[in-house]
């Protein structure tokens, strides 16, 4: 098995605890990842989950906190580290990063560990297209 580590972005943690359909590549290289302990989540998604809670674009059988706290709970899922450098890197990406605050923290969290990013987010994908940050699309 030759997996690659990989950072889910929230949309990819939605759907693949949601049990929504993803590519059969990104589930593959999802699976290699857990099984060789290399699957990592931002602590960052869990903000931005109780953002679209908040704002009604999702709906979650539970309340937020406790669904992440699943999430990250999950033998399979490792906590990316979140710190100031990587805060402040978000600000400092080369060319023309995703404009969304939160796509770049997901970027700058890829980027400090070598992670790359399960995604189906256009700026994200269209970012690593120019060669700053590894992404697979989901």
């Amino acid at each position: 098995m030759n997996s690659m580590p990989l950072l889910l972005d929230t949309c990819a943690v939605i759907w693949l605890f949601n049990r929504s359909p993803l590519t059969e590549t990104s589930r593959t290289a999802i699976s290699e990842a857990a099984t060789a302990g290399q699957l990592y989540v931002s602590p960052f998604s869990g903000w931005e989950i109780g953002m679209l809670v908040r704002k009604s674009k999702i709906a979650l059988t539970m309340p937020p906190a406790l669904w992440f706290s699943k999430v990250v709970d999950h033998p399979a899922i490792t906590l990316a580290s979140l710190h100031h450098g990587i805060l402040i890197e978000s600000s400092f990406l080369p060319a023309d990063p995703p404009g969304d605050p939160a796509d770049r923290i997901v970027v700058a969290t890829a980027r400090q560990f070598g992670l790359t990013i399960v995604t189906r987010d256009k700026p994200i994908l269209d970012y690593a297209g120019l060669g700053h940050v590894a992404a697979l699309g989901c």
